[in-house]
C-alpha cells in the first residue's frame, strides 16, 4: 500500500524558511511524477511545484524564485524548500504522487498534509 507521509510544517514569521519532506513507501519516487499542493482555508487546492521522473520541474507562479522542489532517490523522499515565506503561503501542504513518469495527468496518491502557518 502506497504511503506518502509529509513532515516539516510549522509556524514561522514572514520572511522565514521551512523545509517540507515527503517520505514515500511502497512507491518509487525516482520513477514517478511527484508534487506539492496546498490548500488555504476557504480556497481550492492548488499546485505548488512538481517534478517528473526525468527531473523536469514546474513551479506555480507564486512559488517561483522562493520555493525549490527536490528529490532524494536514495531516501525515496521528496522535499520542498520554502524561503521568503509570506502570510499568503499559509495553508495545508500535501505531497502527491502519480503512477506515471510525466506530470500530465492527475495524481494517484496523496499524503495527509502538513500545516504551514506564516505570521506577519
Amino acid at each position: 500500500q502506497v504511503q506518502l507521509v509529509e513532515s516539516g510544517g510549522g509556524s514561522v514569521q514572514a520572511g522565514g524558511s521551512l523545509r517540507l519532506s515527503c517520505a514515500a513507501s511502497a512507491y518509487t519516487a525516482s520513477s514517478s511524477c511527484m508534487g506539492w499542493f496546498r490548500q488555504a482555508p476557504g480556497k481550492e487546492r492548488e499546485g505548488v511545484a512538481n517534478i517528473t521522473a526525468y527531473s523536469t520541474i514546474t513551479y506555480a507562479a507564486s512559488a517561483k524564485g522562493r520555493f525549490t522542489i527536490s528529490r532524494d532517490n536514495a531516501k525515496n523522499t521528496l522535499y520542498l524548500q520554502m524561503n521568503s515565506l509570506k502570510p499568503e503561503d499559509t495553508a495545508m501542504y500535501y505531497c502527491a504522487g502519480s503512477s506515471r513518469g510525466f506530470c500530465n495527468r492527475g495524481m494517484d496518491y496523496w499524503g495527509k498534509g502538513t500545516l504551514v502557518t506564516i505570521s506577519s
